[in-house]
């Protein structure tokens, strides 16, 4: 076979084993790594990342802790243990039963220095929903956040990663950037705080999304943990907007290392 055919057949195996991953993790459409992300940004935005003192991700080892489905009842007690390690996260809130339920853990979040963001407002499959309940889904929760926080999110996480054109172009009508993940510790099918832990250990890696969910008994006592190894394998936590920057995330664009 000549040189070049074997080249052509090549590239076309691995482009049909991309695709084959991007569908079996929940979203068969392009994605953005924060890497590609940050080298898209440009001179100037790099230049007022270091005026401003911001961690760059371009140098740092950074690593963006993320939690979904909240806030719940433990979620104090993780804000506790966040506030002691000097560790910003993510937080994808749900609306209906938790930021309506829990206003003043919402707020703290916020007071707190962490990222707010958006899970929807009842955890549908947004894929498998016409536009006007993707927007509904979407905005009943952005109107809940900014009415307790009076900020606006600008990133949420589609339920189960699930998305498609529907769901990009409702995100980019409310000024929304999709985030995935690298790491997840399936926490929702066990109590096993070791499990947890060693599960997300396994799975760092430099420029990852660790995805938690504050709700489960077994998650919230295995984060002190997770962040002392991880801290001690050089990496450093920061909010999803941080490892982007000095890139804004694009309304609409799906991002996932």
């Amino acid at each position: 076979m000549p040189e070049s055919r074997k080249k052509s057949k090549v590239a076309a195996v691995a482009a049909a084993v991309a695709a084959l991953a991007l569908t079996l993790g929940g979203c068969s459409m392009e994605t953005t790594s924060p890497s590609a992300a940050r080298d898209s940004a440009s001179d100037a935005a790099s230049l007022s990342l270091s005026a401003a003192g911001g961690t760059d991700c371009a140098k740092a080892k950074c690593i963006a802790l993320t939690f979904d489905a909240g806030p719940g009842k433990h979620t104090p007690e993780l804000l506790d243990t966040l506030k002691e390690k000097k560790v910003h996260a993510t937080f994808f809130l749900l609306g209906k039963n938790h930021v309506l339920k829990h206003p003043d853990v919402v707020r703290r979040i916020a007071a707190e220095g962490h990222e707010v963001a958006n899970h929807t407002w009842s955890h549908r499959r947004l894929d498998e929903l016409d536009t006007d309940e993707i927007r509904n889904e979407l905005s009943r929760t952005q109107e809940a956040i900014a009415k307790i926080t009076g900020l606006r999110p600008t990133l949420m996480r589609p339920p189960q990663g699930r998305t498609n054109d529907d769901v990009t172009q409702v995100s980019r009508e409310l000024g929304l950037a999709q985030i995935l993940w690298s790491a997840t510790a399936k926490d929702y099918s066990t109590t096993d705080s070791e499990l947890i832990k060693s599960r997300i250990l396994d799975q760092a890696g430099r420029d990852g999304i660790i995805l938690l969910h504050d709700i489960y008994d077994g998650t919230v006592p295995a984060v002190p943990g997770i962040i002392d190894e991880l801290k001690k394998r050089g990496y450093t936590f920061v909010t999803v907007p941080e490892l982007l920057a000095p890139c804004k995330a694009n309304p609409g664009e799906v991002y996932r290392p």
